[in-house]
């Protein structure tokens, strides 16, 4: 196994959930958010206001299209599934892993979206995010693995023995 990369909604625990896995795995641990943040010398948030989604988009493609790492686990933004090219990039380099909750777990975890970096449109709702999201999440996954009802430890132990089978 090369590379896990974890898709799913903001506050699913992508990075959380990544960080211990990686540790686990004995493997390196890749926010994207954070590489997009560094590269740019802005936060989310800033580039969004900026850039408006659709330049966000392009930034957050262009960024994952070029991860390149080697036993690592990657946690990328939640909007990367609308980047075509980085999802194909992930698909060659690792096993795409989906963290899946239900829209009303998401919803208690994500207090305040516009903070978090989330990429609304104008007149967007999180649930019309979450329907569109749910979609190209499903496309993508090699693995999914239900969140609700479980705790983090319960998550990491579902992630970890579905990657053993594969």
């Amino acid at each position: 196994m090369r590379n896990v990369i974890f898709i799913g909604m903001p506050a699913v625990g992508k990075s959380t959930v990544g960080v211990v896995a990686a540790k686990r795995l004995g493997y390196e641990f890749i926010d994207t958010d954070l590489l997009i943040q560094k590269q740019e010398n802005k936060l989310l948030r800033e580039i969004i206001a900026e850039e408006g989604v659709d330049g966000f988009l392009k930034i957050e493609n262009r960024v994952n299209a070029e991860v390149t790492a080697e036993h690592a686990v990657i946690a990328p933004g939640g909007s990367v599934v609308y980047c075509e090219d980085a999802m194909e990039h992930f698909k060659k380099i690792g096993t795409i892993v989906y963290l899946q909750a239900s829209f009303d777990t998401i919803r208690s975890r994500l207090k305040n979206a516009e903070k978090r970096g989330v990429t609304l449109r104008e007149g967007q709702t999180l649930q019309d995010l979450y329907n569109e999201r749910v979609i190209l999440f499903e496309k993508y996954a090699d693995i999914t693995v239900c969140e609700d009802g479980i705790d983090l430890e319960e998550t990491i132990e579902k992630v970890l023995n579905a990657l053993e089978k594969r």
